[in-house]
């Protein structure tokens, strides 16, 4: 496990599968502990798929690979390639075993960097193969609600913009249907409130860059943690029926498949395509208020 802190804050980072573990700021723990009850991992990145392909198996060329629910990356073992005080990063190639289910040759690096309250995750990916390559890839991270107790209510979404917004919904297998969209059901300030019944529904899908950051808020409506991204898509997602005391915002390069869903993997929606030789950036920051 990897420590970086300053003044403000601490984080930690394992080798295994480059998984941010914990964000402690002010002796309080920010980033969900990953008690099995509820969900057993912490702030996974989803490499090369993000969400389900339609019954675990997707085709490159007419040929069928298996590849189950967020790929492959998030538990496998990175290599520590450089680290600072403020700044670490890993990395990942691909392997004969990655071959079998992902027939593509790659460089998948991951950093953290901590500046202020602010943790930014880097993503970095390098085709190293001789033909094009195709991918996604997203984040996960999970983060305790403001309020946890006896009451059903446990603080609000805040969304930038403002604007109205919209979602897709799982349909079946873990895989969307697209063409259906509903409104986020936002209040009269256009804040989203969270509850026990808010994720009935599983899981918000909301495309098309809507959103650049969504912020939690504590009873008071006061901020108390914010995602900042660039990312076309963004889950938010806790599970549902459960009760958990987490919630998680998802900046995605990517998406599940459609439901029933059987054409080639470079097709389907929200895919990144890279040239031979070319290098894929981005990066998403989380925020403590």
């Amino acid at each position: 496990m990897i420590t970086l802190k300053n003044e403000h804050l601490s984080i930690q980072v394992s080798e295994h599968g480059a998984e941010l573990c914990s964000i402690n700021c002010g002796g309080k723990e920010y980033l969900w502990q990953a008690d099995p009850a509820f969900w057993k991992r912490h702030s996974p990145v989803l490499f090369p798929i993000v969400g389900s392909v339609w019954g675990n198996t997707y085709r490159v060329d007419g040929k069928e690979f298996n590849l189950s629910q967020h790929g492959f990356a998030r538990d496998m073992e990175f290599t520590l390639v450089s680290a600072t005080e403020s700044e670490v990063h890993f990395v990942l190639t691909d392997t004969e075993a990655t071959h079998e289910k992902y027939p593509y040759s790659f460089r998948l690096e991951i950093g953290y960097r901590i500046k202020g309250k602010k943790v930014d995750v880097l993503w970095k990916v390098t085709n190293t193969d001789e033909k094009e390559i195709h991918f996604q890839i997203g984040a996960h991270p999970a983060f305790y609600y403001p309020q946890y107790d006896e009451s059903p209510n446990r603080g609000y979404f805040a969304f930038s913009p403002t604007s109205k917004l919209n979602y897709i919904g799982l349909q079946e297998k873990g895989c969307v249907n697209p063409v259906t969209h509903y409104d986020v059901p936002v209040d009269g300030e256009g804040l989203l409130p969270l509850n026990i019944h808010t994720f009935d529904i599983d899981t918000f899908i909301v495309e098309d860059s809507q959103l650049t950051s969504v912020s939690i808020l504590d009873m008071q409506k006061n901020p108390y943690l914010s995602v900042h991204f660039t990312a076309p898509v963004v889950g938010l997602w806790s599970p549902p029926t459960k009760n958990a005391p987490f919630v998680c915002i998802e900046p995605w390069y990517g998406r599940c498949d459609c439901a029933n869903y059987s054409g080639e993997y470079k097709d389907k929606d929200w895919t990144n395509h890279l040239a031979v030789g070319e290098v894929f950036e981005a990066s998403y920051t989380i925020e403590i208020h």
